[in-house]
Order: structure tokens, then sequence, then C-alpha cells
């Protein structure tokens, strides 16, 4: 069997982070991501973004454009433009993540592109959307942290806001466009067309933060920040642990909540402190939540002398929800993401080996293999001589003209 959207062919003109996370999602899935870089000598800015070395396409560039294609395009010239629209007449989707605006004023938005090609589904990937008061601004994952409520419930009440370390604005709305294209495919093998898909990275993240709301459509109040380094809610015993030997990410996180009473008889046994579940001060929900700070002491003073690892097996291995702070160069080396795969290695022409974070997704008909990101214009002359049925003297008089590179 093959690849889940094997035969779907994806012309990418995204760039940075939101719109590349898409695609590379959906090359993972199969699909034949062609990714059309400008044709200026650095192409997607995320190739020197970040770069260890000013020879080599930086780390960023490389998380983020597995399995895809890579050629060049300059779309001011005529014909690079002509170029661009003979492969949207082939093409299932077309991304793109540019400016407000920017694809229309090349006459390559939407309502053009549909005209070549009316089954073609077009994802736009914007800061605030194409209209609304603030549709002209622009926006990168900071700003969509901001101005989606994230931010302001992120971080301790005594100090200013802090920014989630995860990038839910740019890969998180690169998710959640996947999702619209997946549902806009479907669409199209009952009506036959197209569609414009739009997802904006304000609303990606509210989306994702919604959860944190409850409290303000319950009372019209905001929803505060966190009042203790430890993560712990008064009258709740889980949060932050620290553990030996003592360094910045040398915790773990553990969940007892109060209303699943269950999980503390487990936590005792995973300590081996069996004693204390009938102990008077904690034999029940409320006892627990009145004497919250002793109990905490004594998981306190249990985890400070041992490993991170060792206290999650303990309570993992009893049944307790508990996960370890691995910083980024442990969970590169975690032996559980190396065994499924989610860690794993890649061959490049010039970085070599390296390892690689994979594909979430796991689909039991349709296995990933992730391949490397491709190199700048990688595959021009493949991609033109076939879908753009050019030969080699006009490939090479059109790089010659800087039309392609």
């Amino acid at each position: 069997m093959g690849k889940a959207l094997e035969g779907i062919r994806v012309i990418d003109m995204t760039h940075d982070q939101a719109g590349p996370s898409c695609t590379q999602m959906l090359a993972w899935l199969g699909a034949e991501v062609i990714k059309i870089e400008m044709a200026d000598g650095m192409g997607d800015r995320a190739r020197w973004l970040r770069r260890d070395d000013p020879d080599l396409d930086s780390y960023f560039f490389l998380l983020l454009n597995n399995n895809k294609k890579s050629t060049t395009l300059n779309l001011r010239d005529p014909r690079g433009k002509e170029l661009f629209k003979t492969l949207i007449k082939s093409a299932d989707i077309m991304a793109e993540n540019r400016g407000p605006g920017a694809m229309d004023r090349l006459g390559l938005g939407y309502e053009d592109l549909k005209k070549i090609n009316p089954k073609l589904i077009y994802a736009a990937v914007k800061g605030f959307g194409s209209y609304g008061p603030y549709s002209d601004y622009k926006c990168f994952e900071p700003v969509a942290q901001a101005t989606s409520g994230a931010l302001s419930c992120t971080g301790f009440d005594d100090r200013p806001p802090a920014m989630l370390g995860a990038n839910v604005g740019d890969s998180g709305t690169g998710m959640h466009t996947v999702i619209g294209i997946l549902a806009a495919l479907v669409q199209r093998n009952l009506t036959g067309e197209g569609q414009l898909v739009e997802v904006a990275m304000q609303e990606a993240v509210l989306n994702l933060t919604r959860v944190r709301f409850t409290g303000t459509l319950t009372d019209g109040t905001a929803e505060p920040r966190q009042t203790s380094y430890e993560g712990r809610r008064p009258g709740s015993v889980g949060g932050l642990f620290s553990c030996a030997p003592g360094g910045p990410n040398d915790y773990v996180y553990l969940m007892l909540p109060p209303d699943n009473p269950g999980m503390f008889p487990l936590a005792m046994k995973g300590m081996g402190r069996e004693d204390l579940i009938k102990d008077e001060r904690f034999a029940s929900v409320e006892a627990r939540a009145s004497n919250a700070d002793a109990l905490g002491t004594i998981i306190e003073e249990w985890c400070a002398g041992k490993d991170k690892r060792d206290v999650m097996a303990a309570f993992a291995g009893a049944g307790v929800p508990c996960g370890a702070v691995y910083d980024t160069s442990e969970v590169i080396d975690d032996a559980h993401l190396r065994e499924r795969g989610m860690i794993t290695e890649v061959e490049h022409p010039t970085r070599d080996t390296y390892p690689m974070i994979g594909c979430p997704v796991r689909l039991s008909e349709s296995p990933v293999e992730v391949t490397r990101a491709p190199l700048y214009g990688e595959h021009s002359d493949e991609i033109f001589s076939t879908l753009g049925e050019l030969s080699q003297a006009e490939i090479d008089e059109l790089r010659t003209d800087k039309v392609i590179l």
C-alpha cells in the first residue's frame, strides 16, 4: 500500500516556520511537496536564521523542511510567473504564508489561481486573517501568543508574562492548516472543486488556549498567572519537585489531582511510604487539602536525593502521572523517543548524519520515512523539465537570466 497522500502535489510558497511546518506534515504523509524559493541566492530565510556555519543550511531550516523538493523562481519576471502558473495547473494544493496581500499584488492570489485550476486548494497562513481591524498587521510567534491571551496567563504573578517554550503560534498554526487542507481534500472528492483555506495565527493560538478561558466565561475575570514557582495551586500537592543533583532542569512534574483520590495511595506505594496512606493527616481528600504543605514537604524530601528519571519511573510505574523535566539535549537522546523513531538519524550531503525530530503521526498502513531537507534549488532541473516541459537549453537560459537558480 502506498502513502496516505500519495499522488497529491503541493506547491509550497511558505517560509520561516508556520507554513513550512504545515507542508512538512503533508510531505511526511506522502504528498509531493515542491518548495519554491526566491531566486535571489538566499531562498527561504530559515536557511540562514540561527545558522551555526555560514556555508551550511541552518538546523532551523532542516527541522522544518524534511521530505520536500526545492526549486527557485523569480516571480517578478514574467517568465517566472508563467512557470509558476504552469506548476499550478497540475497542483492539488498551493500553500503560502506571505505578508498581507503579497500574492494578490503578484497576480497570484486565490481568485487568480482558481481560474487556472478550479480544483486547487489554496492554503493561506496569515497573522490575523484577510479581514478585520488587524488584518494588515504582521505577526510572528510572540505576537500571536500576546494577542491570543496565551502570554497573559503564562508565567508567575510577580513577573511579566512569559513566552511559551513550544511554538504554538507558528507550528500550532501549521497543524491547524493541515487540518483545513485535509478537510478541503475530502470535500473536493465530493464536489470536484477546490477552495480557499485560511488560518490566522492569533486564532490558532486562541484555540489552543481555550481551556484557560474557563474562569473568564464563568465570572468575567481574567485568568491569573501562577502564584507559586512550584506550579502548585492552594490545597494541591502536585507540581514541580526538585531532584538530585539540583541542576536547572532537575525536576519532575507530579500530578496528584484532588478530584482523583485513588492517585494518592498509588503515589505513596511508588515512594515506598504505604504508612502514609492511613495517616490521619492524609486519610481523606479534605485532610490532604488541609495538610498539603506537610505532604508536599515529605514528597520534596523523598525526591531531593534521587535522579529525576528514577523519580519518574517510581511514580509513573505506580500509575501516577509524573514526568521528568528533560532539557532539549536529553530529549534528543531519550531512549523512548529513539525506539519509536520520533528521534531519528538523517544523512545530509553537507551536514553528514545528524539527529532529526520525526513525525508524531503514525498510520498503520502508511508508515512515515523521514528524509532530509533539500538543498537550495536542488530539484530545479527535474521539476522544470517534467512539470514545466522545458528543454535543458531553456532551463539553462532561465538560469543565466536569473529567472531560476
